[in-house]
């Protein structure tokens, strides 16, 4: 390998590992944390999670928003709530205002609440001020570094650009300079016998190389939500001559008419058939005169692979349903709708979401090992000798 590319490679390696070490080692550890989020929360709070006793009807979805609404502090409202088409699930109903100009995690967020709510008896079952829940300050230690927006995702997202070099980097350095026996094995397998500082490099070279390709991957995606600006490009660039998606919008009333019912129990029973044979549902209200009931119904485990409602939040008729499939989609739609399951390794399945933790942890560890190899390295350069000379005799 040319020696000028794998000489820059090193330096660009050590200098840019020394610089984001430590944050890489948050993010990929706070990561490993959230890889089975939904299944701890689960577990540990069934109380809120599951009802007791599960009846034959539910009750209306207005009456449920009303229950979640008054339970909460200050008169304030819910814009959101996540149902499951398993019947012992309470409905999670969600409140939340945040200050993307705030420095601090505690500042980002005015007010954050979860009510989770009986759908068959009303009962309020937990309101949870979601601000000191553990997972969700991990979450935005992973995403922010707890330092706010502006602050906090930018440092975060500039680091996940240096780890993207760092890999690239790495592979160059991972590939040996002479091919043989001995370096062909070197590149596979950690030589355990050895002392521990050879234990250690290998650690990071072998690991670090089996690593790679779920590390990239979920650095990619990390990429395309810090950066709005390379989002639009890969999605321009993949879409081609596909046609801009037409955001829904509701039709205002011009005059006063009798409405259908209550549109969010039209809404809510629309989604609850379409639920029937899938996994969950997100309906998220509007926010503005011409904003829609946004719905979004999940087949299983994969996020992408869902089918999305536009309701009129005035009619409760469906403005838009468009499936992930549609062959319609431009293609950089659909890897941008792909986003969320590529990062967590859910777009692979059980598999996958293992895979990637171990990619995660193996994450954690590469700058501990990769400073321990450079303080070796230092320690290792000799001393340059004095060289004393003689005084000339006459």
């Amino acid at each position: 390998m040319n020696s000028i590319l794998r000489k820059t490679a090193y330096q660009l390696h050590l200098w840019l590992g020394l610089t984001s070490g430590l944050i890489v080692v948050i993010m990929a550890v706070t990561g490993c944390i959230l890889a089975f989020e939904k299944e701890l929360k689960h577990a540990i709070h069934p109380e809120k999670y599951f009802v007791k006793t599960i009846k034959k009807e539910k009750l209306p979805f207005s009456v449920l928003k009303l229950k979640a609404e008054q339970a909460l502090p200050d008169s304030l409202k819910v814009s959101r709530v996540e149902i499951s088409s398993d019947p012992s699930r309470s409905y999670a109903f969600r409140s939340l205002k945040m200050n993307d100009e705030a420095l601090t995690y505690w500042g980002t967020y005015i007010h954050y609440y979860r009510v989770y709510v009986d759908p068959y008896t009303g009962k309020v079952l937990e309101v949870e001020n979601a601000k000191n829940d553990f997972f969700e300050i991990v979450m935005d230690l992973h995403r922010r570094l707890l330092l706010g927006e502006k602050i906090g995702k930018t440092i975060t997202g500039y680091s996940t650009l240096i780890l993207m070099i760092m890999l690239f980097s790495g592979l160059v350095i991972w590939f040996p300079r002479k091919m043989n026996k001995n370096a062909l094995k070197g590149m596979f397998f950690i030589k355990t016998s050895a002392k521990w500082k050879r234990i250690n490099y290998d650690m990071h070279n072998v690991l670090g190389f089996y690593a790679v390709i779920p590390l990239l991957l979920i650095a990619y995606a990390a990429l395309v939500w810090n950066f709005e600006g390379f989002d639009k490009w890969v999605k321009k660039t993949l879409n081609g001559k596909a046609k801009t998606e037409q955001k829904a919008k509701s039709t205002i009333p011009t005059e006063e008419s009798s409405k259908p019912g209550n549109i969010l129990d039209i809404v809510g029973n629309r989604v609850e058939k379409s639920l029937a044979d899938k996994k969950s549902a997100l309906i998220t209200f509007p926010k503005t005169e011409e904003g829609t009931y946004y719905a979004e119904v999940t087949y299983g485990n994969k996020q992408y692979q869902n089918e999305q409602f536009n309701f009129d939040q005035y009619s409760g008729e469906i403005l838009k349903h468009q499936f992930y499939n549609d062959k319609k989609i431009g293609n950089g739609t659909a890897l941008r709708a792909r986003n969320y399951d590529l990062h967590m390794g859910s777009i692979f399945g059980l598999t996958g979401r293992i895979l990637y933790l171990f990619a995660a942890m193996i994450a954690a560890s590469l700058p501990i090992t990769g400073f321990i190899i450079y303080l070796n390295r230092k320690k290792k350069k000799p001393k340059k000798k004095k060289v004393k000379v003689k005084p000339l005799s006459n």
